[in-house]
């Protein structure tokens, strides 16, 4: 198990900036601090299962708050304004020590839970949030170790937001497009998504786009879904990208799994140059074909 504290000043991000936390924390660190004045637990599961039971003092905002759909696009960022508007209502300042808690896929069932969660640590990345951490193993850890759950609602100190975006993390299509051949292009989507033998619902086209590698987002976590040691990670990350002095730009199906890859990158291992091509695969199709070398 790859067990991350905390303490200030922790280390440099792939971003070139100091972290208060680290990227990835568990259930004891979390039990161990959970009263610390400038903490956020930001609990993203839906509505409905977090009024049934939460981590003390969590605070409840579903992943579907965190993205909006645009120009029949899945799973874009909201409105710059939107977003600041969410965070200050959940109590979250540019200097909060902010804690994601998701809940773990289900028997046979695909990540999906664990990359919404990653998609919400980036966009509050993206928004200026400095320390942005995901607990391992979720909601569900918590409670498997019989660590203490409430129904209680918390009360919520809302804050005026106002950060700065990193206007440079996100690309659009053109940038990519100009980029084939001189960036190294990472596909997040399992290997058979990426080889052409399955074909997702987002686009009618298989295949990946030219000279993209395959990463799939499963590999990140192991089989109780919990993160991989990050020697393991950075060998995966290695064996796909090369030096860690290349432009990276990570796409999937429609800005889902992408998210997991870009923060284990970033956040984790120190990649300088990581770019998100949000519109994925179901953009890219509207407009490219795939290829299948």
């Amino acid at each position: 198990m790859f067990f991350l504290g905390c303490s200030a000043g922790s280390g440099k991000t792939g971003q070139g900036r100091e972290r208060g936390i680290d990227p990835v924390v568990s259930t004891e660190w979390l039990a161990q601090n959970s009263k610390l004045e400038n903490l956020v637990i930001l609990d993203v599961r839906p509505a409905e299962n977090y009024e049934s039971g939460h981590i003390p003092g969590s605070v409840n905002a579903p992943v579907a708050r965190w993205i909006t759909e645009r120009d029949g696009l899945d799973l874009e960022l909201p409105e710059k304004e939107d977003l600041f508007s969410l965070i200050g209502a959940c109590g979250i300042t540019e200097s909060s020590l902010v804690v994601l808690v998701s809940a773990l896929p289900g028997p046979g069932e695909p990540p999906y839970p664990l990359a919404d969660c990653n998609r919400v640590a980036d966009t509050l990345i993206y928004a200026g949030v400095k320390n942005v951490a995901v607990l391992d193993g979720g909601y569900d850890k918590w409670v498997a170790e019989g660590r203490q759950v409430t129904a209680d609602m918390p009360k919520i100190k809302a804050v005026a937001y106002t950060g700065t975006v990193k206007e440079d993390m996100f690309v659009p299509l053109d940038y990519v497009q100009s980029r084939i051949g001189k960036a190294v292009l990472i596909d997040a989507r399992d290997a058979a998504v990426y080889a052409g033998e399955i074909i997702e619902p987002y686009t009618t086209k298989g295949g990946h786009i030219p000279t993209a590698k395959s990463l799939p987002a499963r590999s990140i976590w192991n089989e109780n879904w919990l993160y991989k040691d990050k020697d393991e990670l950075s060998r995966l990350a290695s064996a796909a990208i090369g030096g860690r002095d290349n432009e990276v730009i990570i796409y999937c199906g429609v800005g889902g799994y992408a998210s997991s890859w870009w923060f284990v990158l970033t956040q984790m291992l120190g990649y300088q140059n990581v770019k998100f091509y949000d519109g994925s695969a179901q953009e890219w199709t509207k407009y490219h074909d795939m290829t299948l070398d």
